[in-house]
């Protein structure tokens, strides 16, 4: 519509910039808002368009970004009350690309401190709520972004994945989320305090269609020469091609629990209904025995060690803000200061096996599904700690065991709207592929996507 000039720049992000007025106020979305920068942006792209310039996948979309994100001259708080006055020097190369395909930035969305919980609650002020019931959570740690494309203020919202923090908003939210695999997305910001926090973590799209996630993804994949850890150097494949392959005659394995996680059994009842979807699509589903035991204790001793190190090398001046640190994140700081180089050594080596074990799988299946989440959304700040019956192994993570896995191991994967519960809650699929393959994640999101349309149905607060 921008390109045939049915609609401008302007004039939609004025109408995003109002519908954000009324939306943040009731959700939390955004931790920093430029709404005047926003329309000088608009104006610019109002004009290439006009000039009959080559306009940009997103020219003149308005979207907001994930407060982990550094945009140049822009507050950058990582969610953190320390850092809450501190300014972003340089783009992080997420945002880079993100300006370059011609979108427009309208704020920074909120996210825990630091990214690191699966809810979005920090110092800085409200915490993000979900639109289909503002009481609960929208998930985390993209739960501003999520709560933005869920609200229907943006078609696209990034977000980043260091533990399931794409997926868990998706799924909470009722909206499509996907992380790339490892290195498809560089993630690394440039410049000062520019070290990405975890070298497992990937930014990554929020969308309410499969094709926009499409869109988007393809704008953030691609080698970086000056990425600071992993970056892929194959070519970018062909992903809106995907989105019309079907998943007819492929193999793909169902895993309600994945190996004997708490898992709600209404959730399972709705996530498997929707992983029977693929059998009328073409595909021969079974149900598999995925058991990758004990991956929760070598993830979470990886994410301790990240969090110290990444910080100390990229913000020194956190540990000299104890007081002023979420209680969930200071524990995590103090649990990496203890840990020994033996058992970051034994770490490395679990690592492996579980990318062995992960490979071998995707060696006799296309696809593995599960649940995406153990239960629905639950009222902020009232983690569940018995789900289905079962005590959870971690209180702020037990809701959420089967996302983090794919982070150790790198692979693609993504969550899409399954259904809801009984009391009107979304529900999401885990749809998670072999190494390099985004384009059967895609195609098989998009197949379900036609068979089982979901971006009809709007939350309350939208």
């Amino acid at each position: 519509m921008i390109g045939s000039k049915e609609i401008s720049p302007v004039e939609l992000t004025e109408s995003h910039l109002r519908r954000a007025d009324e939306l943040d106020p009731q959700l939390g979305i955004f931790i920093t808002r430029i709404s005047d920068q926003a329309v000088d942006v608009a104006r610019e792209a109002e004009a290439a368009v006009m000039r009959g310039d080559e306009l940009g996948p997103l020219h003149g979309i308005p979207v907001p970004v994930k407060d982990t994100e550094a945009m140049a001259g822009v507050i950058w708080t990582h969610g953190s009350l320390p850092h809450k006055d501190s300014v972003a020097e340089a783009d992080s190369i997420p945002v880079a690309r993100i300006r370059a395909a011609g979108a427009v930035i309208t704020g920074k969305t909120n996210t825990p401190e630091n990214g690191f919980a699966g809810t979005t609650e920090n110092r800085l002020g409200p915490p993000a709520r979900n639109p289909w019931d503002p009481e609960r959570t929208p998930g985390g740690s993209s739960g501003g972004s999520a709560a933005a494309v869920a609200a229907g203020l943006s078609s696209y919202a990034p977000g980043g994945d260091g533990g399931g923090s794409i997926r868990i908003p998706a799924a909470f939210s009722g909206v499509y989320g996907i992380k790339a695999t490892q290195g498809r997305v560089v993630r690394a910001a440039v410049g000062r305090s520019g070290h990405s926090i975890m070298n497992n973590a990937t930014s990554g799209p929020l969308a309410r269609t499969v094709r926009d996630a499409a869109v988007a993804l393809a704008v953030g994949s691609g080698y970086h020469p000056d990425g600071q850890y992993d970056t892929l150097t194959d070519a970018v494949p062909d992903y809106l091609g995907a989105l019309k392959r079907g998943v007819k005659g492929l193999k793909i394995g169902w895993t309600p629990d994945m190996g004997g996680n708490p898992v709600d059994l209404e959730v399972v009842r709705v996530a498997e209904n929707a992983a029977k979807a693929f059998e009328e699509l073409g595909a021969t589903v079974e149900t598999v025995d995925f058991n990758p035991s004990s991956y929760e204790e070598v993830f979470w001793t990886f994410f301790d060690y990240f969090t110290i190190k990444g910080l100390h090398e990229a913000r020194h001046d956190w540990t000299h803000n104890r007081d002023q640190l979420t209680d969930y994140f200071g524990e995590y700081m103090d649990r990496a200061n203890t840990l020994s180089a033996d058992r970051m050594w034994q770490l490395l080596g679990n690592i492996g096996w579980y990318r062995k074990y992960v490979n071998e799988f995707f060696r006799d299946y296309d696809l593995l599904l599960s649940p995406t989440l153990a239960c629905p959304a639950f009222k902020i700040g009232e983690e569940p700690e018995v789900i289905g019956g079962m005590r959870v192994p971690h209180r702020l993570w037990g809701f959420t065991p089967f996302t983090y896995l794919f982070n150790l191991t790198g692979n693609p994967a993504a969550s899409a709207p399954a259904g809801f519960s009984s009391s009107g809650l979304p529900i999401g699929l885990h749809i998670i592929g072999g190494m390099k393959d985004e384009v059967t994640v895609l195609a098989a999101s998009a197949a379900l996507e036609e068979a089982r349309p979901w971006a009809d149905r709007h939350p309350p607060v939208s």
